[in-house]
């Protein structure tokens, strides 16, 4: 899974940009962004990044991504969708 292909994923499953970026850091959003040695996952907060995760792929990186919405989407609006293979 790539860059392109989470984000197609997370727009057939209605899941609002508000809560997430894929460029980078942008406040009080789920956070994708490349780093000069693999790709970084995290939340930001304000100009904290919260809970960095470090990841040598992009393929890693997306696939912890998002299986963190998909947390955030069970907690706070009660919706999930099914496992399906990257």
């Amino acid at each position: 899974m790539n860059t392109k292909e989470l984000g197609t994923f997370l727009s057939e499953h209605l899941v609002p940009k508000k809560i997430y970026s894929l460029s980078g850091s942008h406040n009080n959003r789920i956070c994708l962004e490349r780093a000069s040695d693999g790709w970084n996952v995290y939340f930001a907060d304000k100009k904290n990044k919260v809970g960095i995760s470090h990841y040598s792929t992009e393929t890693e990186a997306c696939l912890r991504m998002k299986e963190e919405i998909k947390k955030f989407m069970e907690l706070v609006y009660g919706l999930t969708w099914k496992n399906t293979i990257a």
